[in-house]
């Protein structure tokens, strides 16, 4: 048996597997003599065929299996332990002829690296103390949904919902066979409503007005017929009102602003903390030049394509293309792959993080309570599915190495305004 190893790129090997029948040949012959046992044929007693005849008859299959075995006994006990793949390994190619076998395997390795100075890694970070002003305009967004629509007679304005028939016209202003919508509701309080909202505003219930949307030609022309308008009645806010609202955690009006400034503040804190990660790692990926192994970043993909699939109801189109979406994917997943790596380094480098009892108990609350279950019920679905506790420890070490970075690299705090600007300006240059 002879194993080879050819680089393709610093990180991508190729991995050949050489053997004879000389190799093989214990493994087949006691594969022989298991089956001669088995194997029931007319005219042999059970465990008597000769295996002349076993040879003649399952030689092909038995030997493909054995070779199958040691393909795999090869893998695990000599690639494994001198290569230490990373990502998903591929087996390119497997020949047996002429008594030979040779068999190709596609590895990853780790790449070679050395962490950047991470104090002179710069992310920007949102701080938002929310303002009794918010609080207010979250109050009466509330009463909007829970209030009801009520119709009026009255002129439409801006804050109403009107339900209208509209009817293409074309260029010369006649109605289109056959192009009629009805009854449809549209809401002007909404930015998608906008040229509607101009046009309507002032008209009344019964008025039919005609309007062009578009330019030159990409004008479109309709009549609108309207059938009904409607203005908000906002729900009233009350004591019972509030307890409702916040499941009796607050008992009157004062109490619940002060439940929501504390649900809109854990909110803020959170977004600010789930942003600060994401461009933690945007940072640190750019500022470390790896390349990731291929192996690995189809894994990745895969992982993409079974979510799209999830996302879908599980069965994707019929005429999804799979080469198109993975290669549009494949930045995200390089990146993906990058941050892997970088992590791993990143504890490795805080060695100090330990994983305690109450972390364990800290991380399934905020699980459990994302995905609408008790703590007992997660820590129920951990014990009957092991493997996934050390995904779990996994997440809460990746945790606490955001807790380390939020230590150790510079932070510029934002204002929520200037936050949102600036990263406005870098979605927009990141576009062009």
């Amino acid at each position: 048996m002879d194993i080879s190893v050819q680089d393709i790129t610093s990180v991508d090997k190729e991995i050949i597997v050489k053997a004879t029948r000389d190799d093989l040949s214990s493994k087949f012959d006691k594969a022989y003599k298991k089956y001669q046992k088995q194997i029931q044929m007319p005219g042999f007693r059970p465990g008597h065929v000769p295996l002349g005849l076993v040879k003649k008859r399952f030689g092909k299959e038995i030997e493909m299996e054995e070779i199958n075995t040691y393909v795999q006994e090869i893998y695990e006990k000599k690639i494994v332990p001198e290569h230490e793949p990373v990502g998903e390994t591929k087996m390119l190619d497997m020949v047996w002829e002429n008594d030979e076998l040779e068999v190709k395997f596609q590895v990853g390795k780790k790449p070679e690296f050395e962490l950047t100075d991470l104090e002179k890694v710069e992310v920007d970070k949102m701080v938002h103390d929310v303002t009794d002003e918010e609080v207010e305009e979250e109050i009466e967004r509330t009463l909007e949904r829970q209030g009801n629509w009520k119709e009026t007679d009255g002129e439409i304005t801006e804050e109403c919902q009107v339900t209208v028939d509209a009817i293409s016209l074309d260029e010369e202003g006649n109605p289109v066979e056959g192009e009629k919508d009805e009854d449809q509701k549209l809401d002007l309080r909404q930015e998608g409503a906008k040229d509607f909202r101009e046009n309507l505003v002032g008209q009344k219930k019964g008025d039919v007005v005609k309007m062009e949307i578009g330019e030159e030609d990409e004008t479109d022309r309709f009549e609108i017929h309207v059938k009904k308008v409607e203005k908000m009645e906002k729900a009233e806010l009350t004591d019972d009102f509030v307890k409702e609202q916040s499941n009796g955690e607050a008992k009157n009006v004062d109490e619940f602003k002060s439940f929501i400034k504390s649900k809109m503040q854990e909110y803020y804190d959170q977004s600010a903390e789930d942003m600060f990660k994401q461009d933690v790692i945007d940072a640190l990926t750019e500022k470390h030049d790896i390349e990731v192994p291929e192996v690995m970043q189809d894994q990745i993909l895969d992982s993409y394509v079974e979510y799209a699939k999830q996302q879908s109801g599980g069965q994707l189109p019929e005429d999804f293309d799979f080469s198109e979406y993975k290669e549009s994917m494949r930045e995200q997943a390089v990146r993906e792959g990058k941050w892997a790596f970088i992590s791993e380094k990143l504890q490795a480098k805080f060695d100090d993080i330990e994983i305690k009892p109450e972390d364990i108990d800290e991380f399934i609350g905020m699980e459990a309570a994302k995905y609408g279950m008790s703590p007992d019920q997660l820590k129920g679905y951990y014990a009957q599915n092991p493997n996934q506790l050390e995904s779990l420890r996994t997440s809460i070490r990746e945790n606490k190495v955001f807790d380390k970075l939020n230590d150790v690299v510079t932070i510029n705090e934002l204002s929520k305004d200037d936050f949102s600007k600036k990263r406005e300006e870098k979605q927009n240059k990141d576009d062009k």
